[in-house]
């Protein structure tokens, strides 16, 4: 029977615990996995933006008392911003560790670092749903806590930006030209790029507005012409490429509510050095303390009167875009 001492093995050392819960995370939601967020490590928990107009760049952080970014123009400003603390939190209490027996190969030590594992995959995917939720807030501009009310970063309003109104792309109109629609949209984020550019765009599209693309009888036939979904086979939900953009269904919700309204679909530019960056700084441990920032970070501590082991995971990520204005949203 293993007993509650166990935990002092060096197999739940802070070190070891970094290792297990970084080691090749599932990232969840398609905007994760897609690679649009450029993701680096920092050693304090605020990042400087430099503003230049409405050219944003990521500022590299500095050492206390070292030299920082040379600001050459008045109408150039460093902006800070504070990276988000989520912390998940569970316990393991002593019977579970007691009822703990070898079985075949398996060892106590084994057993237990299982029953950790399986504590850490969960906290580990409500951080993973948590991240996408930010990123589309990002995207979006508006980054919104887990209450669905209450705003973490308006990134429009730190930067002095005005959101542009949402364009449509009149999809209730059989008669409308969607590919000239495309090249519209197109222009405007280019124009907003500047002389930044960018390998292509990707528009994540909510329910009804994918439903409406789809269906339009100036797309239908190079939908069902393309490889993903000709003869009508398959998912139709599957990504496509029409007037220069791949046109992708976007899945992600949390109880019931889709991350993407129905009506809408969100432009972005791709291959963008810089454009969509996420800042991971260190965790609040003393073992932590002015490293270079992980992901995921987990701990372990006993409870009073070893009644049981209680545990934490964490992440402390900054989402941003620092060219909002080259994201478009797209209406119905």
């Amino acid at each position: 029977m293993a007993e509650i001492s166990i935990f002092e093995d060096e197999a739940f050392s802070v070190d070891t615990l970094l290792a297990v819960i970084n080691d090749e995370p599932v990232i969840a939601g398609q905007i994760g996995r897609s690679g649009l967020f450029e993701e680096e490590g920092v050693s304090t928990t605020t990042v400087q933006i430099e503003k230049d107009g409405t050219t944003l760049a990521l500022v590299p952080a500095a050492s206390r008392g070292g030299v920082g970014l040379s600001v050459l123009a008045d109408k150039r400003s460093l902006i800070p911003f504070n990276t988000v603390h989520l912390p998940q939190i569970f316990s393991i209490l002593a019977d579970e560790i007691q009822g703990i027996r070898a079985v075949g190969s398996m060892t106590e030590l084994q057993s237990a670092q299982r029953v950790v594992q399986r504590r850490l995959d969960k906290c580990q995917q409500q951080l993973d749903l948590t991240h996408e939720f930010q990123r589309v807030g990002a995207i979006d501009g508006l980054v919104i806590d887990a209450d669905g009310k209450s705003t973490l970063l308006d990134i429009y309003q730190r930067f002095g930006l005005k959101k542009l109104q949402a364009f449509s792309f009149e999809l209730n109109n059989p008669e409308t030209d969607v590919s000239v629609k495309c090249v519209e949209a197109l222009d405007q984020q280019e124009d907003a790029l500047g002389n930044v550019t960018g390998t292509g765009a990707r528009a994540w599209c909510g329910k009804l507005f994918w439903n409406k693309l789809i269906s339009h009888p100036k797309v239908r036939d190079t939908y069902l012409a393309s490889e993903a979904a000709s003869a009508l086979r398959g998912d139709r939900r599957l990504a496509f490429e029409f007037g220069g953009i791949l046109w992708e269904r976007y899945r992600g919700k949390h109880n019931k509510k889709p991350f993407v309204a129905d009506g809408a679909a969100k432009l972005v530019p791709e291959g963008v050095s810089g454009l969509f960056i996420t800042a991971f700084a260190p965790a609040d441990y003393m073992e932590t303390v002015n490293t270079e920032g992980l992901p995921y970070y987990a701990k372990l501590e006993r409870m009073p009167f070893d009644k049981g082991i209680m545990g934490e995971a964490q992440s402390n990520p900054l989402h941003l875009c620092t060219k909002p204005l080259a994201v478009r949203e797209l209406t119905i």
